[in-house]
């Protein structure tokens, strides 16, 4: 199975020129999925809630599912997409899992990261496996991270990719999905964006870039640079992800003691 990720510096507030450049970018890829950034259409640093709601859309009736869905069915391929979504008059931080017959899932972050408390509702739905026929995926976002709970309810549920849109400006999070693949012998994806943001008077955001896929070993498959922009693919073998078998005598879920966690 060919995995990429694809980095660059979305435009705030663009979302038809950023769709525009995602599909100049996925038409020219030979891949089977690729994971995009997250809220890789309509930029991150908001001022205001009107500004979220009208940035915001609904899914999957908005103009960026609908575009993703196009690009699926005529490549074929599938896609993992961070999208703010937008139901009734609550919004999401959320990422899309969408492929050629359509849109598959809708995962809404459950963690949210500093100014996002001020725009977005909390995640309100458990993390979740889709089964593609040729991997089962699991979605988590950023600061998602950071909680191994995540990406082990995502193993533990049968996952063998974890796609990871991410807009990262702390440092820790390439080396900690190291960890993550690691202990929970799992591919990672990890799709984040480059560039500045500052809006309003704000701090300028320094995203790091540093976009990478992980292998149950704790491999790095690709790695981009900081300012590194374009899509990376590689070749994965899923069968490496469903060995939970550490050494001979030890498999990773048979020798977990939940009863002494608490």
């Amino acid at each position: 199975m060919k995995v990429g990720v694809f980095q660059f510096c979305p435009k705030f507030g663009e979302i038809t020129d950023n769709l525009n450049r995602i599909t100049e970018a996925l038409v020219k890829t030979d891949a089977d999925l690729v994971v995009l950034p997250e809220l890789c259409v309509s930029g991150y640093q908001f001022v205001s809630q009107s500004e979220v709601r009208s940035l915001c859309e609904p899914v999957p009736d908005g103009e960026s599912v609908r575009r993703f869905e196009q690009i699926c069915e005529e490549k074929p391929m599938f896609l993992v997409a961070g999208i703010g979504e937008r139901d009734g008059n609550v919004c999401y931080n959320a990422s899309v899992l969408v492929g050629p017959a359509g849109l598959i899932a809708v995962y809404r972050k459950i963690h949210l990261f500093a100014e996002e408390k001020n725009w977005f509702e909390q995640g309100n739905r458990p993390f979740q496996v889709n089964d593609i026929g040729t991997a089962r995926l699991g979605m988590m976002i950023c600061y998602d991270w950071i909680y191994p709970e995540s990406a082990r309810s995502l193993a533990m549920s049968g996952a063998d990719i974890i796609c990871h849109p991410s807009n990262l400006v702390l440092p820790y999070c390439p080396d900690a999905m190291i960890t993550r693949s690691i202990e929970n012998r799992i591919f990672t994806a990890t799709a984040n964006r480059t560039g500045k943001e500052a809006r309003g008077g704000k701090t300028t955001l320094d995203f790091i870039g540093k976009s990478q896929i992980t292998n149950p070993e704790g491999d790095r498959l690709v790695q981009f640079g900081t300012d590194e922009e374009g899509i990376k693919v590689t070749e994965i073998d899923v069968k490496l992800a469903r060995n939970k078998r550490v050494t001979p005598v030890n498999h990773l879920w048979e020798d977990r003691r939940p009863e002494l966690y608490s």
